[in-house]
């Protein structure tokens, strides 16, 4: 295991790192996380990501009551505030809900502090000087050592780095975007400025496309899968035409592809992100054991992509 620092700031994170969207507290009870969270300190990863949103804090209640057995200097645990309930001020990036938020997941989590707290989405409710001033205000009470974005457009990034520089304030370190062989331009084109200019990180998540890139979706949508649990992933893929005969015509030949190269098209999928030099860490959403096995083996993959398997790549995602 590789440990990457987020852009070009300090902290150290493993190259791979688990997630608990959807999985932790609705597909996963706590024994079952449990022995994941174990299986994956054990292959080590140090980086664990929730949210406040995930399955209504419980998945933040779940992973802090694993990781309270863990020395926590060998963690990084990041959460993300935005989604915190249905009142008027429990959803957001305000001053109130922000430090409200953060102070409820730290109880759930039972920690004094998150290493890295992110503005899981953009408010344009809310002035950037009251978001980033709060931000900075957390990091310097201890609540968090880092902070960050997820889904801002570089726009947005740009504006948050202009108004702390302005305020005199600690600016975001990372972005937390979705990316995989099939969602690539925010990440690679409209991002591209930022990476030098301020140094930023990336944590991506969805690295399997919700399993298309798995290949469990070729021959329709299995029982249990998420397509078929969550009607709004199935509508969102639908819309974006990744569940088109296209798209999976390239899927069968980078399929092929990762046989020759005695890997799973999942493993193969996964190492071709951690190829590029500007994500910090993948995050991993699993919610089986042996999807985990398979997936973790994706570091030893990355050495067999070389120029010339790049080149294939790009020619298939190109057809």
């Amino acid at each position: 295991m590789e440990y990457r620092k987020v852009g070009k700031w300090g902290i150290k994170i493993s190259e791979l790192s688990l997630g608990s969207w959807i999985t932790f507290g609705n597909q996963l009870d706590l024994d079952s996380a449990k022995i994941l969270v174990k299986k994956a300190f054990d292959a080590g990863i140090n980086f664990f990501d929730t949210a406040e949103a995930y399955a209504g804090g419980i998945a933040e209640a779940m992973l802090g009551e694993i990781l309270k057995d863990f020395r926590r200097s060998d963690l990084v645990v990041s959460t993300k505030i935005f989604w915190g309930g249905n009142g008027p001020n429990d959803r957001g990036l305000s001053r109130k809900h922000l430090l409200e938020g953060t102070w409820a997941s730290l109880k759930r989590l039972q920690m004094d502090y998150v290493d890295i707290l992110y503005c899981h989405r953009p408010d344009p409710e809310v002035p950037m000087e009251e978001i980033v001033w709060t931000m900075d205000q957390i990091l310097r009470s201890g609540l968090a050592l880092y902070w960050g974005t997820s889904e801002w457009s570089a726009q947005q990034i740009e504006e948050a780095h202009e108004t702390a520089k302005k305020l005199n304030c600690i600016p975001p370190i990372v972005e937390q975007p979705q990316y995989n062989l099939l969602v690539r331009e925010r990440v690679e084109k409209e991002y591209a400025p930022l990476y030098e200019k301020y140094g930023m990180g990336l944590t991506t998540f969805s690295p399997l496309a919700s399993g298309l890139l798995s290949g469990k979706y070729l021959e329709g949508i299995p029982t249990d899968s998420r397509l078929a649990r969550y009607e709004f992933l199935r509508k969102r893929f639908e819309e974006t035409g990744l569940l088109s005969e296209k798209t999976f015509s390239k899927l069968l030949k980078l399929r092929d592809l990762a046989k020759e190269l005695d890997c799973t098209l999942a493993q193969l999928s996964i190492a071709w992100i951690l190829k590029n030099k500007n994500v910090s860490s993948v995050i991993l959403g699993v919610s089986k054991l042996e999807q985990f096995e398979e997936n973790i083996k994706a570091v030893e993959v990355k050495e067999k992509l070389s120029e010339d398997v790049t080149r294939q790549i790009e020619t298939i995602l190109a057809s």
